[in-house]
């Protein structure tokens, strides 16, 4: 039996008796039908006995690929009780057709040629599904006269072995994706992949429980339905929530083996059902300072338990699963903090600069006008020294929490360092005053009171505003012109706003 082959380790036949025994096969011969040799082989098969004990595939065929011999073992993988079983059939009996098609030219070419193959490794599917790992060796049975009568395989089941080599490799694979900055996506949909590729009739999936919430998040599931996956997304978890909703609420594996009966489905049954699960298990995916990161599920369409292979792989699954969304989130606060201000949590003059850039490129592309301001703090450094830092940096933080509520989702509001601020206004589809408008709302909100310790402090500032095209081509030309205009704000006596361009007389507010 056996499947496409590839070379492998040469198969050693270790036990004596099994040498013996093929040697004797290749001597005996008859002047009969070729059939009828190969039968008269078999009556040489003394040690039967022995050869049922061992744990390879031992098989004799005839010419027309039908066995003649059969040990205890070959009949027991293709599901047969006893080798006897059988004898008088072909590999189209037991295996799948595309399967015993190859199997049987390829032996048919080994009866032909009379050269055997040693040590290969095949692939063999099963009638019933199963698929077997071989290495195998076949040699061309002759009679005394040198003639081809039949066929004499060894094969030895490394099905498992090639599933633990596999899932070291599959392991491996996504280690390397993960210590390569491989997207997250990417990491949990090979890991998905990965574990679906060894099961049979079962779908993966791995949730997010978003940080700062209690909601599980689509992560990679691509195999379940799309509909099923916009339904669950978002799903708030707690002690009845189905399976992967329960298990991070619990922070441990909920396995549902029939979710018509189970009562963490009442909720959800009808939605299970419309999909076709009937059984559920979800592990809570765990990080190194015990927080509940997600969950790893897997779904089947039958009422059951998980296999050991099952729970197997999802151990290994929540592991790199953990490792991955770790790192991720690790590279996104790294990202976060090489971009924001740690203080108020403004993006910095690092990001300013390329977003701005941005802004400029796009409004060039577009013929739409940019505008840029400039802000400074009026006398923060006597807060400074009069409440002392910390209050300052209450201050800070208070006023930028009020400024990012004056500006929209598509402007861009920046911490230059100290006291000082910009905003890129980049899709100014409204005139010049009514931006202005909008800055003074914003001055305004600025200088209403704080109370700190008690104390009320007012703050104010002073503001320098340019724009793109009129008042430069670059951003180091626009906010130049944005801080000289602020000065002069600063020149008329602080609390105003200064324009580079103004349409009329140019004067400040």
């Amino acid at each position: 039996m056996a499947g496409p082959m590839s070379h492998s380790m040469p198969l050693t036949f270790a036990p004596d008796p099994l040498d013996e025994l093929c040697s004797r096969l290749l001597r005996v011969s008859t002047d009969g039908d070729i059939d009828l040799d190969v039968a008269l082989v078999t009556l040489e098969l003394e040690t039967r006995t022995l050869l049922d004990q061992l744990p390879d595939f031992i098989y004799v065929k005839d010419r027309r690929g039908r066995f003649v011999f059969a040990n205890a073992a070959a009949g027991r993988s293709s599901k047969l009780h006893e080798g006897n079983d059988l004898i008088g059939k072909t590999d189209f009996d037991i295996l799948d057709h595309e399967t015993a098609r190859e199997l049987f030219l390829v032996e048919q070419e080994i009866m032909s040629t009379g050269v055997a193959i040693d040590g290969r490794e095949e692939r063999v599917k099963l009638g019933d599904g199963r698929v077997l790992w071989l290495t195998t060796s076949k040699m061309p049975l002759r009679d005394v006269h040198g003639q081809v009568v039949g066929l004499v395989g060894i094969s030895r089941n490394i099905t498992e072995r090639k599933r633990q080599d596999n899932r070291r490799h599959g392991h491996a694979r996504l280690l390397e994706m993960i210590a390569r900055g491989q997207p997250l996506t990417a990491v949990l949909d090979a890991l998905v992949k990965t574990v679906e590729d060894e099961l049979d009739d079962v779908t993966a999936s791995v949730l997010f429980l978003e940080e700062g919430t209690d909601r599980l998040r689509h992560g990679s599931a691509s195999s379940l339905p799309p509909a099923y996956v916009k339904l669950i997304d978002g799903i708030e978890i707690g002690p009845k929530v189905g399976s992967c909703g329960t298990a991070a609420w619990r922070r441990e594996p909920v396995f549902v083996k029939d979710v018509l009966t189970d009562p963490l489905w009442d909720n959800y049954r009808e939605l299970a059902l419309r999909f076709g699960f009937r059984s559920c298990w979800s592990t809570p995916i765990m990080g190194a300072d015990g927080r509940v990161l997600g969950t790893f599920g897997l779904y089947s369409d039958a009422p059951r338990e998980p296999t050991e292979l099952e729970l197997e792989l999802t151990a290994m699954a929540t592991d790199i699963a953990g490792i991955a969304i770790e790192r991720a989130r690790s590279e996104e606060r790294i990202q976060h903090m090489a971009h924001h201000d740690p203080l108020t949590g403004l993006p910095n003059r690092t990001l300013f600069w390329a977003q701005f850039s941005r802004a400029l490129h796009e409004a060039r592309r577009e013929k739409r006008k940019v505008t840029v301001a400039y802000l400074d703090l009026d006398n923060f450094k006597q807060i400074n020294d009069t409440l002392g830092h910390a209050a300052g940096d209450e201050v800070l933080k208070t006023l930028s929490w009020r400024m990012v509520n004056c500006v929209r989702v598509t402007d861009l509001l920046v911490r230059l360092g100290g006291d000082e601020f910009a905003i890129v206004f980049s899709n100014v589809s409204h005139d010049e005053l009514g931006l202005m408008r909008r800055l003074q709302e914003l001055r305004t909100a600025i200088s209403k009171p704080i109370v700190i310790d008690d104390k009320s402090v007012t703050a104010t500032c002073s503001m320098g505003v340019a724009f793109f095209p009129q008042d430069g081509e670059t951003p180091e030309e626009l906010l130049a012109r944005a801080d000289r205009a602020m000065y002069e704000a600063k020149d008329l006596g602080r609390d105003r706003l200064r324009v580079s361009h103004v349409p009329g007389d140019g004067l400040g507010i």
